[in-house]
């Protein structure tokens, strides 16, 4: 088939590779127009462009797909089907009309679980313990188009949102292809999702990233997973914003109360509500990621004082 792909950031590049590997032709590329980035703001484009660039495919930057210019264009490429790996932007019913096979959705849950912006991060969250990836025909309803395919991945105990998602990058990748080849095939018939089991992912404010210490441990735990890297869990310490990797709960532990440190030679521990974990990386405000232990040894940090001031 003839095939324009639709994705903007890093986790939709392997599906890119893939389709490009494919006995598919990749015939163009969709992406989000340049960004600013960095301190000198300068204009950047996607990774998923920049990868198109170094196959040689041409790359379309729509200001939004409803511009007539880019669906004119993206017609005159005469795609049989457009699959979206993380795109960005909503695609109005002329633009979803174009492809003979429509748009194919690679979403990084199983559907109708956690539609939305942010399905990882919430499955990391809500201390689920398998997610997946689920391939849908898109329409014009939030990720409720009729399923194409499943995969599934089990959700380990350490992992970060962004472990996580780069699993299911990989993984999605070929059954996406495994989704293109049933469609030209004609042997896969997309199924209507079930009207159970539906939960929402909205997108994950860096308001919403701050520790509650008065949570329990399991629960800051996976609150800082699911931030992490995106958009980086935090607290407070003196005033000061502090940001924070990955916990450690540590069982049997002498019991502190919510926000209080405990400092030894090699560690520092936090209380929550219910048990102790222990820091791992952490970044100041204006400074580099620095081990949890460095850090208080530098603005020489005392047993007693506590973490969620402001």
């Amino acid at each position: 088939m003839r095939i324009v792909f639709a994705g903007t950031p890093e986790v939709a590049v392997p599906a890119l590779d893939a389709i490009a590997a494919s006995d598919h032709e990749l015939v163009g590329v969709v992406t989000r127009p340049d960004a600013a980035a960095g301190r000198g703001r300068k204009l950047v484009a996607s990774p998923v462009a920049v990868r198109a660039d170094e196959l040689g495919v041409p790359v379309l930057k729509p200001d939004h797909p409803r511009d007539p210019a880019f669906q004119a264009e993206l017609a005159a490429l005469r795609p049989d089907c457009c699959p979206v790996v993380a795109y960005g932007a909503m695609l109005p019913q002329s633009a979803l009309d174009i492809p003979v096979h429509g748009w194919v959705n690679l979403h990084f849950s199983v559907l109708p679980a956690w539609r939305g912006a942010a399905p990882v991060q919430h499955s990391i969250w809500a201390g689920d313990e398998v997610t997946g990836a689920t391939t849908f025909r898109i329409v014009k309803a939030l990720d409720a188009g009729p399923v194409f395919g499943v995969m599934t991945e089990r959700i380990r105990d350490t992992d970060t949102s962004g472990d996580l998602l780069g699993r299911l990058a990989e993984g999605g990748a070929g059954l996406l292809v495994r989704t293109l080849d049933g469609i030209e095939s004609g042997e896969l018939e997309a199924r209507e999702q079930s009207a159970e089991g539906i939960s929402l992912a909205p997108k994950i404010a860096v308001e919403d990233a701050l520790v509650d210490w008065h949570e329990r441990a399991t629960a800051v735990d996976r609150r800082v997973r699911a931030c992490t890297p995106a958009p980086g869990a935090w607290t407070t310490f003196d005033g000061q914003r502090l940001k924070l990797g990955p916990v450690i709960p540590v069982a049997d532990h002498e019991e502190l109360k919510p926000g209080r440190i405990e400092v030894t030679k090699n560690a520092v521990y936090i209380g929550t509500a219910s048990g102790v974990v222990q820091l791992g990386d952490v970044k100041p405000n204006g400074r580099k990621l620095m081990p949890a232990a460095d850090w208080a040894r530098g603005v020489r940090l005392e047993s007693g004082a506590r973490l969620g001031d402001s």
